[in-house]
Order: C-alpha cells, then structure tokens, then sequence
C-alpha cells in the first residue's frame, strides 16, 4: 500500500467541497477519516483481523456460547472424545459444577432448574432488563400529593351494592409524571431596602438564612462535579445547557466552584487511601490521561527550565484502583499524571501497615504493574488469557475451542460462588475440586501441543498459548489463595469513569486539574460501588465540612447517614439548600 499524502488528501477534500451538497461530503469526510484510521491500525506492530473486526463492530460479543456454538450434549462426545458428562476427578461432574447436578452442599451448589423454582427464588438477573418501567418507590425524592376523592370518604355507603361500608386502601393509586428543569436551578431573594429622604439613610431588610452563604450551593457544586466527573458532561456543555434554559452559568465559574470546594473533600479522600493501603486484595489498571502541561510546547519549556523530571518519560497514564475491604466494601481510587500504575501503587503502599502481609494484586500481564520495594502475591486476568484465543478462533477453531468452553466451566463454577455466596474458603475448596482439574487439563493439553509439534511456538495460537504458560501460576492464584479473582473486570469498569471524562473533556489542562478530577471521581465512584446515591453523599461531605475535617472515618459512603442522623438529635446546624424543585 502506498503512503497517503494527508496534506494532499486535506486539499482534494477542500476543493471538492464546493461540488458537493453538506450530506454527501460529510459522509465523504467520514469514509475518508475512516479509511486513513484503518491504514494506521493495519500498520501498527500486533494488529490482528480479529482485532480489527471489534473495531469496526463486526464481533458484538465475546461470550463462548457466541463464539464456538452450543457446547455438545451429554450423549455427544467432545473435540477430546469424552463425554459432557465427563468424570471431573472429585466424585463429581463439570456438568454437576456448572449448575445442572441435583444435590446442594453449599460447595458443590447446583443451580435448581428454572421450571422448578418458584418465582421468589429467581435470582434478580433474570427479569428482563431495558423495559423503562419503574415502580413509583424509584423516584424516593418526588414531591407527593395527597389527593382526596371528589365525593366519596372512608365509612360512606358504598354507590356500587349499598351494602357496605367504603374503607381506605393503605396504597393509593399513583400517577407519576416528569418535568424538565434546568440541572442548576436560580432563586433570589429580593430584600426591600427604605431610604430617608432628609439623611440618605438605607435600610435593607435582613436576607433569610436560605439566601446567605455561598452564591453556589453544596448541592449546585455537587451537581456540578457529579455532570463533569461522572456524567461525562464538560463545562462549556453544562454553561450551552444553562444559557438555553435562562440560567446562565459560565464554564469558568463552575470550573472555579469545583475546584475551591476540593479542599472539602481531601479529609475523605485521604482516608479512602489509608482504608486502600491496607486491604487485602487490590485491582489495578492503567488507561490514557492526557495533561496538557506535559505536552507539546508547554512540556518543552518545562524540559528547558529543568522543572520537569526524568524528562525522557512522556507517557500519562490514569491509574484506578479497586480495593477490596471486609464485608465487601470498596474503594476505588483515581490517580493521573506522569506515573504508571506500578509507581502509583508503590506510593498507595507506603502507607501500609508494615504488621500486614503482602496484598494480593490483580492486574493485566504488563511489567510496569507491580510496585517496587514493596512485596505483592501478583495474579493476572484470565478474561486477558481469552482474548488472544478469540483472536485466533478463525484460524485455529478446533484447539481455540478446546480451551475455551473449559474456561467457561471455570467461570461459571465461580458464577455459582457469587449466586450462594460462598465464603472466600468454601469458594476455594469448591474451586480446587472442581475448577483445578479444569486448569490442569489446560495446561497439560496445551505443553502437549508444543512438545508433539502441533503448534508453531511464533504463530498467533502458539504465541497465545505462551502467554498462558509462562504465566501459569500467576492465571491460577484463585486455586491457592482465598478470595484471589479469576478477572480484573471491576477496575475496567471502574476505569470507563475515567475513560468517558476522557472521551468528553479531551484532557486535564494541568496537573492539578487532574488531581481535582480524581478526587471527585474516586468519592464518586466509591459512594456508587457501594450502593450509595453519590449526589447525596457528595453533598452531605460539602455541606459539613468543618465536621468532616474533624472526624473523616466518621464520613465514609457506609457510615456517613449514621452520622447525619447523630447530627440531627444533637442538632446539626447546617441547613440544606432552600430550593425546590420546579414545578
């Protein structure tokens, strides 16, 4: 393929635009944006047909069944020559792991058939999702009603018989309906003043207590933060938005808002961080976080005045962290800048106990994720193990297969420990009858292949194969180590909070810009992983501030309402914001 002249390309779009009406040279500049995309990923180093086929939406699923077809039948032998009903090593069978067995010791936890359990025994997935209907208790801050009936009342003869007597239902029909109103609402106060005439003198009537303090609210800096680090939504967008409601709110002074109230927030950020250092399993991965500081000019000025250190590094990373607390609490933490995550996690385990023992870490295979001079029980992600076997699936459909469906007999026997909620020992002896045998046929099968020459060692499957192998004790960790995890999922999904600010904002203009943004992100996403409304919290922490300060362990997204409640009968004097809702 020869080299595309951009300039040139840029030319012949300008010239040719006079011709064509706006529809058809929009499409044009896509097809052509479009095309030179797929030209730079071609050339990239490991760019596989496989990989460009997601790229393009062509695979929309990763899933095995998907993949490879239905797995065979128990009569049906398998690309091994047995059975699906094969013996499994423990007295058991897979097909027993995977939820089709007929006993339940609490280990070996079958799922019952869905014709023979009752609705109420139906876990919660499997309601169909995306119907848009939600029951009125969904909306708990709506402003309710009370509508009494136009001529009847409780104890009336009934219009109907003229038999009985009408009682009141204890739940009255509801009609919900939704307004619009702008996301930050404006209400002022206006304050009549009285003037002498002979002296000049002003009187102006003292504004209520609703109308003092900050022009900006705790709940419209809440607001504000939750649009921008959660919703994705930049400033200048929410200012479009204010302008065309008549509530004009410019992008400067909600970006000045933010970050004044930042400070606020420190007290609880950095007691996420200690509770962080001292969990006993972390997740950890890296994604783009670009600063603008560190880039183009701006960067070369900082090299030239010697302020910018280990100038030869030009990577910006943001880093997020899941850590994993008792009684399934999380915390998730942000942290952008020039630092990869094995860097970022050296500085988080500084400020672990040193009476702890090593945290376990569960990350991708990358060498730049484990911290220095501090000890981890490293494990990798197996859904990382799949992917290059899904990329070979065309080319190799037998041995990918082979390896596939006996990972999902693994996933799902670890599906079945989250739907009993198996303790982190049951799920380890469940894993190490029933998933261990799986790992070990893998890992037999698979040496097999290379020692019998069925596999070239540089071909995409045998370099897939590899990446297996030589981190085999890293990919079985939930064999040994109670509660290790078999993927790193949680901090990916954790990460698409970053990666949608990314996508929106386009970047951080300094570094402590992006550090604002992480700790608003990572209060944010804490409150929600653990089921707290964030809006709520958010401003519960910058409404009392001075209490948070003080007292931060007491203000964490599980214990924060017991506090706002101890508050309340002692007397708490912070007000809320007196806006109501439009009507």
């Amino acid at each position: 393929m020869s080299e595309i002249d951009v300039p040139a390309l840029e030319g012949l779009l300008a010239r040719i635009k006079p011709r064509l009406d706006a529809a058809d040279y929009a499409l044009l500049e896509k097809l052509l944006a479009s095309f030179l995309t797929l030209t730079r990923l071609v050339r990239e180093r490991g760019t596989t047909i496989a990989r460009l086929r997601r790229l393009v939406g062509m695979t929309s699923s990763e899933k095995t069944a998907d993949l490879v077809g239905p797995r065979p039948g128990p009569d049906e032998p398998t690309r091994d020559g047995t059975g699906a009903g094969a013996p499994d090593g423990s007295g058991g069978t897979l097909r027993e792991a995977a939820g089709t067995g007929d006993k339940h010791d609490g280990e070996n936890a079958p799922v019952e058939p869905e014709r023979n359990r009752p609705e109420s025994k139906r876990p919660a997935a499997d309601k169909r999702e995306g119907h848009g209907r939600l029951p009125v208790s969904a909306y708990p801050h709506a402003c309710h009603t009370r509508v009494a009936h136009e001529t009847l009342r409780p104890g009336d003869p009934c219009p109907a018989c003229g038999r009985g007597r009408l009682y009141e239902l204890a739940d009255p029909a509801h009609f919900l309906r939704i307004v619009g109103q702008p996301p930050l609402i404006a209400s002022c106060s206006c304050c009549q003043r009285l003037r002498c005439c002979p002296c000049g003198a002003v009187f102006t009537a003292q504004a209520p207590a609703e109308a003092q303090g900050d022009k900006y609210t705790d709940s419209a800096v809440a607001i504000i933060a939750l649009l921008r680090y959660r919703a994705g939504m930049p400033h200048h967008r929410l200012e479009l938005i204010q302008k065309n409601l008549d509530t004009p709110v410019p992008a400067s002074t909600q970006s000045e808002a933010v970050i004044e109230r930042a400070e606020d927030l420190r007290p609880v950020h950095d007691e996420l961080k200690q509770l962080a250092a001292q969990a006993s399993l972390l997740h950890s991965d890296d994604t783009r976080g670009p600063i603008l500081e560190f880039k183009g000019k701006r960067r070369a000025a900082l090299v030239e005045k010697g302020e910018l250190p280990n100038p030869d590094r030009t990577g910006l990373f943001t880093t997020g962290f899941v850590a994993i607390l008792d009684e399934g609490r999380k915390v998730v933490l942000f942290e952008t800048g020039r630092q990869h995550a094995g860097e970022n996690l050296s500085a988080l385990l500084d400020l672990r106990s040193p009476d702890l023992p090593p945290p376990a870490l569960m990350s991708d295979a990358l060498s730049s994720n484990p911290p220095k001079g501090h000890a981890v029980i490293e494990c990798n992600c197996l859904a990382h193990a799949r992917r290059p076997l899904i990329d070979e699936l065309g080319n190799h459909p037998e041995a990918c297969r082979y390896i596939l469906e006996r990972l999902e007999q693994v996933f799902r026997i670890d599906a079945l420990c989250r739907q009993y909620r198996l303790s982190d020992e049951q799920r380890l002896r469940l894993h190490q009858r029933q998933s261990a045998p799986v790992m070990s046929e893998i890992e037999t099968w698979m040496r097999a292949q290379f020692e019998q020459k069925r596999i070239e060692p540089n071909s995409g499957l045998g370099k897939a194969f590899h990446y297996m192998l030589d981190r085999w004790p890293k990919f079985t960790l939930f064999l040994r180590v109670p509660g290790a995890p078999l993927t790193n999922n949680v901090c990916e999904r954790a990460l698409k909070a970053a990666i949608r600010h990314r996508n929106n904002s386009l970047f951080y203009r300094t570094q402590r810009g992006a550090d604002v943004g992480d700790m608003y992100m990572s209060i944010i996403y804490t409150a929600e992983i653990n089921g707290e409304n964030a809006l709520a919290y958010l401003t519960a922490l910058l409404r009392h501030a001075s209490a948070v300060a003080k007292r931060p362990a007491d203000w964490l997204p599980w214990n924060y309402r017991a506090t706002l409640a101890a508050l309340a009968v002692r007397g708490d004097p912070a007000q809320p914001d007196a806006h109501k809702p439009a009507a």
